[in-house]
């Protein structure tokens, strides 16, 4: 994957352990993190909840044999951007890389500081804020946080979100990750989480966000 990946232009530090690859996640400026569950030392799920524990917010792109529906919801709740499942081909890889760095790239040259409830987000630097100090926000919060500002006033449905969001293939289970991840970004924007005026939930169908 290394020679992969140099050979396609990118600049490629590895790390053969759980807990090197932490330490250098945690110290360096990343732009996309590659991360193996199966490692020596630290494996990969408590690398990903230390790093974002610590607030490390790069993207993270898990890849591994472990395919099973509930590994990969984990990863997703845990704080994951993507989760391929070996055995996977040099050029999907490459292509799937590529997408996040040309979304964050995207992201970058987009001037876009919006007030939403008790946050205010700005997607050029990917930060939230709440009364002008910064607060915690996974990657995935703020692409959420976007979308659903992109269509104000629209039922989307769980899956909509699932699919535009995590770019992910639908899955009745994995739709709880789309609950855990509106409920966190509730705690956030609402005044009062446990009655939502703004990200309102429309029984049986999915969320509306009422944007004032």
């Amino acid at each position: 994957m290394q020679d992969a990946l140099s050979f396609n232009g990118f600049t490629v530090e590895v790390a053969e352990t759980g807990t090197n690859g932490y330490a250098a996640a945690k110290e360096n400026g990343f732009d996309l993190i590659i991360l193996d569950l199966m490692l020596p030392g630290m494996q990969g799920f408590d690398v990903l909840t230390k790093l974002r524990e610590r607030g490390v917010h790069t993207p993270v792109m898990i890849l591994t044999a472990r395919g099973h529906e509930a590994d990969r919801v984990r990863g997703l709740d845990l704080g994951a951007d993507d989760y391929v499942i070996k055995p996977f081909s040099v050029k999907e890889l490459v292509a799937r890389v590529h997408a996040h760095l040309r979304r964050r790239s995207t992201e970058a040259g987009t001037t876009m500081r919006v007030a939403l409830g008790n946050a205010e987000f700005d997607f050029q630097a990917r930060r939230a804020f709440q009364e002008g100090r910064p607060v915690p926000v996974l990657p995935k919060e703020l692409d959420l946080a976007q979308f659903l500002l992109e269509n104000p006033g629209r039922v989307v449905t769980r899956d909509e979100l699932l699919l535009k969001v995590w770019e992910y293939p639908v899955s009745g289970l994995q739709t709880r990750t789309v609950d855990n991840y509106v409920m966190k970004l509730r705690q956030k924007v609402e005044p009062d989480p446990a009655r939502p005026k703004y990200i309102l939930t429309v029984r049986g169908k999915g969320y509306r966000l009422e944007h004032t």
